[in-house]
């Protein structure tokens, strides 16, 4: 086929490439407000820095998928809250306040979805570390035991959650109570809306994982928790919980 010159210079092959590359990054990046442009907005919520570096979690998840997750995503998520809440109350409240209060307001959808991904995100960082992963010691891989029958089987029940999330969302580990139990949301929702306490969370939106991972999610998911998850946050989490 011809390749020929279609519009402002392009030929039929760059204008495609050029159009994919669009696509592409379209599909990568939080909707609203990208983070460049967003650089400026200020606010009552700041960006929480990296518990380490961008390339601490290679091989697992490589430092390129870490910088545009923390630095496009999550900060894209930031600057959009932190634009949707000047003037408002939800300047005056602590980030679970503004989850709260906005997840059944009318019209507080926006409001909602970029704080509790916020959250989330914050809380998926700080539950993993450089060489962690694997079966827990201590109170929390007692905790595990007890509720799960076996670490092998609360593995196996983590998985299947975050396999089973049809399209974005997040798996979670949640203390109800004295209970734990696993627990899947979709989008932005959050555990804390339902009373529980969070635990330990894997991301399962595509921007977690496909750079690396392309549509393997159940390599990534085991990979995660093999050797990453941060087993002292989280029985931080447990001991907070009461547990």
């Amino acid at each position: 086929m011809e390749d020929r010159v279609i519009a402002s210079g392009f030929t039929r092959r760059e204008f495609m490439k050029a159009s994919l590359a669009g696509c592409t990054l379209l599909a990568l990046s939080p909707a609203v407000i990208p983070a460049e442009a967003s650089a400026q907005t200020k606010g009552p919520f700041e960006l929480p820095p990296l518990p380490y570096a961008e390339d601490a979690l290679a091989p697992v998840i490589s430092a390129r998928t870490v910088g545009f997750h923390y630095g496009k995503h999550h900060r894209g998520y930031l600057d959009n809250l932190n634009g949707l809440v000047k003037g408002t109350p939800y300047e005056k409240m602590s980030l679970e306040e503004v989850i709260r209060a906005s997840a059944s307001g009318p019209g507080q959808t926006a409001v909602f979805n970029n704080a509790a991904q916020v959250w989330n995100h914050t809380f998926y960082w700080n539950g993993m570390k450089p060489g962690g992963g694997g079966k827990p010691a201590g109170g929390i891989g007692k905790a595990i035991e007890q509720a799960f029958g076996s670490y092998e089987n609360f593995r196996k029940e983590f998985i299947a959650a975050a396999l089973g999330q049809f399209g974005s969302g997040w798996a979670w580990l949640v203390a109800d109570g004295r209970a734990l139990k696993v627990v899947k949301t979709p989008n932005a929702e959050s555990p804390i809306m339902q009373g529980l306490r969070p635990l330990l969370t894997i991301d399962v939106w595509e921007h977690a994982y496909y750079l690396d991972y392309q549509n393997r999610r159940k390599d990534f998911v085991e990979a995660s928790l093999d050797r990453l998850v941060n087993w002292a946050f989280v029985e931080g989490g447990l001991e907070r919980a009461g547990g």
